[in-house]
């Protein structure tokens, strides 16, 4: 781990979702980094001055002050700007949702988070990155999905796709939340995929792992979950349908390559409800990023 002086040029993009709910928060963070390193900072209004911001930073290193979006659009946009392998990113979370921030290490105070920005080490990280080129901090999820992340996901139109097709996603979202929100709270994946498809059968997933099947389209399965593992190696777990009165024992796998197919499925990776897609593949790219966190003593 690499460790930084507290004094040094920092680039703080303040997301403007964090301006708007927490503003008081946002201060405190410009004055704690303020008071130890010099700072420039940058209040983007959109993606696309986040952007611009990131790629005209310098020599600063970037703090991004935001919730777990913002700190998947700066990755995603130093990935795509091929720049993430030497680059350090150092994010305050302020915002609604910090879960993936928490996850990973960093400090959810403000106070803590601004001084282990300051003081902290860069610890580098795996990545998922998939076959559209998204990234994957902490965990993807397929289904079964709640009404309020299906909502959540709807709110952001966000899709696989692109920004191009975020109308599509919005209508497709919101005729999702009026049927989930009609099914018992805690549907089997069977009733979820009826809501989705209208088939009335429940839909099937093959999962590959290193090209070897964990589990294929002959059995159906309640979830999937898959996440960096570290060295390299991504962690799955499929959990089967089970039946009434019954549970199945999840099925473990662990690798570089995971692979999905199935009949039009969404997954939430990070904060980011992403689909239909039939087909999709993540591959784990060791120590691709860096992120500041709390010096270890």
């Amino acid at each position: 781990m690499a460790t930084y002086p507290t004094s040094g040029q920092l680039l703080v993009v303040i997301d403007p979702v964090a301006r708007r709910t927490d503003g008081e928060s946002v201060r405190i963070a410009k004055d704690v980094l303020s008071a130890g390193a010099s700072t420039k900072v940058c209040l983007p209004e959109g993606p696309e001055e986040f952007a611009r911001a990131l790629a005209r930073r310098g020599s600063r290193r970037p703090v991004v002050v935001g919730d777990d979006r913002a700190l998947l659009r700066a990755v995603s946009v130093l990935h795509r700007q091929r720049e993430l392998a030497e680059c350090a990113l150092s994010v305050v979370p302020v915002g609604g949702v910090v879960s993936l921030a928490r996850s990973l290490g960093v400090p959810t105070g403000t106070v803590a988070a601004a001084r282990a920005v300051l003081e902290g080490a860069e610890r580098r990280l795996d990545l998922l990155v998939d076959d559209s080129d998204g990234v994957v901090l902490g965990a993807l999820h397929i289904p079964p999905l709640s009404a309020r992340e299906v909502r959540a996901g709807a709110d952001a139109g966000v899709t696989a796709a692109g920004a191009g097709a975020g109308r599509d996603w919005l209508r497709t979202c919101q005729s999702l939340v009026r049927t989930l929100v009609t099914l018992p709270s805690r549907p089997s994946w069977a009733s979820w995929a009826t809501a989705v498809d209208g088939s009335g059968a429940a839909a099937r997933l093959r999962v590959e792992v290193d090209g070897r099947t964990v589990v294929d389209l002959d059995q159906p399965v309640e979830a999937v979950s898959v996440a960096p593992g570290g060295g390299g190696v991504a962690a799955v777990e499929v959990r089967p349908l089970s039946g009434p009165g019954a549970e199945a024992s999840p099925l473990l796998a662990e690798g570089r390559t995971v692979t999905v197919t199935g009949a039009d499925f969404r997954y939430r990776a990070d904060a980011v409800v992403s689909g239909p897609v039939r087909r999709r593949t993540w591959r784990v790219r060791e120590a691709a990023w860096g992120l500041t966190l709390p010096a270890q003593g």
